[in-house]
């Protein structure tokens, strides 16, 4: 995933389209419809995560330290209660 620098101050909650509309990925996609997260690396390290299907909607960020938590904690089950 290449990086990219935004154009302004990166906060949590942000406008996703002041991130610009490169560089975003669909990491794993689903036989949902389409309604998928996309995500950016960010010249600074931190992934910005939106809604696919709202490109124009918060962007939320997370340090890689997050991000890493989330998906091992995904992966090892410590979420499946949500989906009960």
């Amino acid at each position: 995933m290449d990086r990219i620098k935004p154009r302004k101050h990166v906060y949590n909650g942000m406008p996703a389209r002041d991130l610009g509309s490169e560089g975003w990925h669909k990491p794993w996609s689903g036989g949902n419809g389409g309604n998928c997260l996309e995500a950016m690396k960010l010249a600074d390290g931190r992934i910005a995560v939106r809604q696919s299907t709202d490109p124009d909607g918060p962007a939320l960020i997370y340090t890689t330290d997050e991000m890493t938590a989330f998906i091992e904690g995904a992966k090892a089950g410590d979420a499946d209660f949500l989906l009960s």
